[in-house]
């Protein structure tokens, strides 16, 4: 039988208000029933759609961190890395996914680095080839479309068809990214959705588009996806799950134009636990 309370680690940064990277991972991970672990790569005072907002690198904690773990005998059933902030992050955390697995571990890489065709502020193609690496130490990324544009080269486009996404999908392949979860495949105004690609199979869920988007989906719909897939769903299942949760936090939030910062994740947490079963 397989083991059904996992030991997940997730390594991203805490932005201590914005309802982003670990103040998300770590609850909804804790939601799936799953013992969750935490590498914080830095210390915000918001995430960085906020003006003035402050920022500790903790880079030099890290290996003081991995090398009491290593004396322990620490490991994990699964990893998820987040958003990073440096390359030097990067090649941290691609030592820890490397040299900590537990046997069996699932490495799961979401290449937080750009949306909306552009790459987020402080990062450069040094970043985008440094991440290219990460995910190819990982078992299965979670890549918008610009990130996987970014790692590919292949040209950014707002609107699109299903041979402009399967000629996105083999530019992963060919950079030896075979097991992807391609998250925002919009085909027109009113749905959006979430591609599966494995072994060069590809299957689509489509859901409702809100039209308000909102900071942090990607944080809530990857910690859920990688609950979900700890739980024993399959990656289509696991896919459908979080897409499901994620709009399901997003009409949570819509009604509040003044919680534009993120969405009311924690009273829908129930939803999501109810979806697991």
């Amino acid at each position: 039988m397989a083991k059904q309370y996992k030991k997940v680690l997730t390594i991203q940064d805490i932005s201590c208000v914005g309802q982003c990277s670990l103040t998300v991972a770590l609850p909804i991970l804790s939601a799936c029933g799953h013992e969750t672990a935490i590498i914080p790569t830095a210390v915000l005072s918001t995430h960085t759609a906020f003006s003035g907002f402050t920022f500790t690198d903790l880079s030099e904690d890290i290996p003081e961190i991995l090398r009491h773990w290593h004396e322990q005998g620490i490991t994990f059933d699964a990893m998820y890395t987040g958003y990073l902030g440096s390359t030097r992050h990067i090649v941290y955390v691609k030592n820890i996914l490397e040299h900590m697995s537990a046997e069996g571990c699932l490495r799961i890489v979401d290449p937080a680095m750009g949306d909306n065709g552009m790459l987020y502020p402080g990062f450069d193609q040094e970043y985008v080839d440094a991440m290219i690496e990460l995910c190819r130490a990982g078992d299965l990324i979670l890549p918008n479309i610009t990130e996987a544009c970014m790692m590919t080269g292949c040209e950014y486009r707002e609107t699109y068809d299903e041979a402009y996404i399967e000629e996105l999908l083999c530019a992963l392949e060919h950079i030896g990214l075979t097991r992807v979860v391609l998250t925002g495949v919009s085909y027109n105004p009113e749905t959006t959705g979430i591609i599966v690609r494995k072994n060069s199979v590809t299957k689509y869920y489509k859901h409702e588009k809100m039209a308000r988007s909102c900071h942090g989906t990607g944080d809530v719909y990857a910690s859920s996806f990688v609950g979900a897939l700890l739980c024993g769903k399959t990656e289509l299942e696991a896919a459908k799950i979080a897409g499901d949760y994620t709009l399901a936090c997003m009409k949570n939030t819509q009604d509040d134009p003044d919680h534009w910062y993120g969405v009311k994740f924690e009273p829908v947490l129930g939803q999501l636990i109810e979806m697991l079963k």
